[in-house]
């Protein structure tokens, strides 16, 4: 497994590959019209284009054999306002195709993520995950991120309970 960083040329793979995954991990616990509304708000080849063409906007692709299979999108100086921060970076996406979950995919991403926030010199990672998530909470627990407030994340036109979580970097 490698990962590179993302560029425009990825922006219809990247719309695919986030409204696949999103859809397999979240449809099941949510209506389809919210489903619906939320991957066409969001995952379209011209979003990912304008996404990838911001310079505070950074997308880490894990791929095998050059085949994609996840990515992070992470914005930097994002706020929130449970996070204290000088310098933080969000990690607005961090996703692994279904079929590559439980191997490595997340883990390699978030090697890469606190790499790169170092590099920039940031003082914190932080993210928002569904509150009915578990396993992700689990992961995020394992890399020292700790629960620090809660934000709204709409999916659609069902407000959801996001926990805040942040990994403090010294």
């Amino acid at each position: 497994m490698i990962i590179r960083y993302g560029t425009t040329d990825d922006a219809r793979m990247l719309s695919e590959l986030g409204a696949k995954t999103f859809y397999d991990t979240f449809a099941k616990d949510n209506t389809s019209e919210n489903i619906e509304a939320y991957l066409k708000a969001s995952f379209s080849p011209e979003i990912q284009f304008n996404e990838l063409s911001q310079p505070d906007v950074i997308f880490l692709i894990a791929e095998t054999e050059k085949t994609p299979i996840g990515y992070a999108q992470l914005i930097m100086n994002s706020e929130d306002e449970s996070i204290n921060r000088t310098r933080p970076l969000e990690i607005r996406r961090i996703y692994a195709s279904q079929e590559y979950q439980g191997k490595g995919v997340g883990k390699e991403l978030m090697k890469a993520t606190i790499s790169e926030a170092r590099q920039r010199g940031c003082d914190c990672v932080w993210l928002g995950v569904w509150e009915k998530n578990q396993r992700a909470i689990d992961f995020y627990k394992r890399w020292g991120f700790r629960e620090v407030g809660t934000h709204t994340f709409s999916v659609g036109n069902d407000p959801q309970n996001d926990y805040v979580m942040e990994l403090e970097l010294t």
